[in-house]
């Protein structure tokens, strides 16, 4: 990912300097939370979702209109916690393994729904020749959620589209500072 960004942005500096300077500051961002996010477990989806804007810039830069994420996240589930970084893995495995050309956008939604769930859509179109993978990315959000011994993760796919959902916690600490 990240020699992928810096061969990006030195295409950008001879380019196109305005838009460098600002997949530079996209880029600044997304490291600041990679490095912050590493300290804690934890993140609320308000936070997830400002960093998902900013790393989603960096592959707007790179993939242009081939690729779309589009939000629908009732406001009431922005404090609410879900383990750092699960929506970067998402967007990261959903880029990695699909075909992304602008006759066949890749598309990822999310959303929440009723009983506290985030979910992560994409439209499914494997690429013939499959990226090597290991498979530690939604490994390790699965762990994260049986560590934390909060149950919900789920995991669907069907012959259109690849689905992850992510049970939302309660975060007691913004309620306290409220009170």
């Amino acid at each position: 990912f990240l020699f992928n960004c810096f061969n990006t942005l030195s295409s950008l500096i001879s380019e196109d300097p305005d838009q460098a300077e600002k997949f530079l500051n996209e880029l600044s961002k997304v490291y600041r939370y990679l490095l912050k996010s590493n300290e804690d477990g934890l993140t609320t989806l308000q936070n997830e979702l400002k960093f998902i804007r900013s790393y989603f810039e960096l592959l707007k830069t790179r993939h242009g209109e081939a690729v779309q994420i589009q939000f629908e996240v009732d406001k009431k589930y922005e404090q609410y916690l879900l383990p750092s970084l699960s929506l970067q893995l998402l967007v990261e495995n959903a880029v990695k393994h699909n075909v992304i050309s602008r006759s066949q956008p890749l598309v990822i939604d999310i959303f929440t729904t009723a009983g506290n769930k985030l979910v992560v859509n994409n439209n499914l179109q494997r690429k013939v020749h499959k990226a090597p993978s290991n498979k530690i990315g939604i490994e390790n959000i699965r762990s994260k959620y049986d560590l934390l011994a909060q149950p919900g993760f789920q995991v669907v796919e069907d012959a259109r589209n690849f689905t992850v959902v992510l049970p939302l916690m309660w975060n007691n600490i913004s309620e306290n500072k409220l009170n």
